[in-house]
């Protein structure tokens, strides 16, 4: 049977921006590492696929009022491999700001100290500012930045692949610790990028990473179907989640790839609450903790459009706001743009819908109402699965593991074990076959994309 899978998205304090001033909170544990093992125990005891750390290769300019930080993510999903034995761990790394010969060591290091559990979420980076981190002047063009990820990901595919299977002999009695003549250069010179190889690292023990892709503009969604084999995204309503499912699953097949080895995992944030009306009163008292000078910078991050002039109890001034083809690419944009359309809420209003997961899917219900919604999602054509955006944590996700799973569970519609123990088997996806291996030898395919 058919089951959802679960990542756990841990931002730090929560994802609900006033997280870290909410009663109980631990704001002051976010640096230590005792925090975030503590919390993928208990994700792994609650048999999740993996825990997802998303990164960025600069400062937000918005971190004065909130948890906004970034802690590097191999560093940090390494010490959670020592602390776990088999949830998956996935991590950002950027194909605008890193090197592919560096980043294919990082995930290799990552997947073989982990038994075979890195996932590789592969962005491009969304944040101008990052560009003077690099010696750059500007940022890429969007277009530019999706067309070098695009070789980017050959190329590290490729160094995934230089070392073939059974290259790696330690034979004390022969002397012969490595066949040579199956480790492989791969002489890549390309638009974007020039690489000999090989990698310095024996072929690792899920083949390559699980890919997984965060981007819904339409560049996004063609690079998904070509190389992603799971997708998050962010979605507010039923039907824009099936449209944006189907559509997805259309471009995997056109591209000759099985849609059903493509997860497409919408973000989820759940209040949750003995009674529908006590988890709504929680969600009104973290909104009440919201600071309008932090949502605000937000809101025009995402709609490029700066509001703060305006009367908060006012309506939105939907005529100030771009067209979609002036604000080009930003998937985000449109989410906000559709929220205004709908609802028609004041500014208020709608920095309150967006403090709680920036633009994913904010929801508050008892354990029951919690679980029906992901149900009608997943059998209704809008997802695979989730990743679960705790507003709070620890609480927040200790409240989901101890209410919602167990319902989930009695459903059949999630797993009670693990079967297997890296993160490609979590997700029922097979170990590529190396582009070296018998079937190039053979006169076969070209390997996995």
């Amino acid at each position: 049977m058919r089951q959802l899978n679960l990542n756990l998205f841990v931002y730090p304090a929560g994802h609900h921006e006033a997280a870290w001033r909410f009663r109980g909170a631990e704001p002051h544990r976010v640096l230590d590492i005792t925090y975030y093992q503590e919390l993928a125990r208990r994700a792994e005891e609650a048999t999740f696929d993996a825990v997802f750390f998303a990164d960025g290769p600069s400062l937000p300019d918005n971190v004065r009022y909130a948890s906004r930080f970034r802690l590097e993510p191999f560093t940090w999903l390494s010490a959670l491999a020592m602390a776990t034995s088999r949830i998956g761990l996935i991590a950002t790394a950027s194909t605008t700001y890193l090197e592919p010969y560096n980043l294919a060591r990082l995930f290799a290091s990552l997947d073989h100290l982990s038994g075979g559990r890195a996932g590789w979420n592969i962005v491009t980076t969304g944040a101008p500012q990052a560009a003077q981190n690099f010696g750059l002047d500007e940022h890429p063009p969007h277009a530019s930045r999706y067309a070098r990820a695009d070789e980017f990901v050959r190329v590290v595919s490729a160094l995934w692949d230089s070392w073939e299977d059974d290259a790696l002999i330690i034979d004390p009695d022969s002397g012969v610790f490595a066949d040579d003549a199956k480790i492989h250069p791969i002489e890549h010179a390309g638009e974007w990028l020039r690489v000999r190889g090989p990698l310095n690292t024996p072929r690792i023990p899920q083949g390559r990473p699980v890919y997984v892709q965060a981007g819904s503009s339409q560049d996004g969604k063609a690079f998904a179907a070509r190389h992603a084999e799971a997708i998050f995204t962010a979605h507010q309503t039923l039907d824009n989640a099936r449209a944006f499912y189907a559509d997805v699953k259309a471009r995997v097949r056109a591209e000759g790839r099985d849609p059903d080895l493509v997860k497409v995992l919408p973000g989820i944030s759940p209040f949750i609450g003995s009674t529908e009306a006590e988890a709504l009163a929680l969600r009104k008292e973290f909104d009440e903790l919201t600071q309008p000078e932090y949502s605000l910078r937000q809101l025009r991050q995402f709609l490029g459009v700066d509001l703060s002039g305006h009367d908060l109890d006012g309506p939105v001034p939907r005529e100030k706001l771009p067209t979609h083809e002036q604000r080009g690419y930003g998937s985000r944009f449109q989410v906000v743009v559709d929220i205004i359309d709908r609802e028609r809420p004041t500014i208020r209003q709608l920095l309150h819908r967006l403090a709680g997961a920036r633009g994913h899917w904010v929801t508050a219900g008892t354990p029951e109402q919690i679980a029906d919604r992901m149900q009608e999602w997943f059998l209704g054509g809008a997802a695979d699965g989730f990743n679960v955006m705790p507003p709070y944590l620890n609480g927040g996700f200790d409240v989901f593991a101890d209410e919602v799973v167990p319902i989930l569970r009695r459903r059949g519609l999630f797993r009670t074990a693990y079967e297997g123990s890296t993160l490609r088997s979590h997700y029922g996806l097979p170990r590529p076959a190396s582009q070296y291996g018998p079937r190039q030898v053979s006169g076969g395919g070209r390997g996995v994309r």
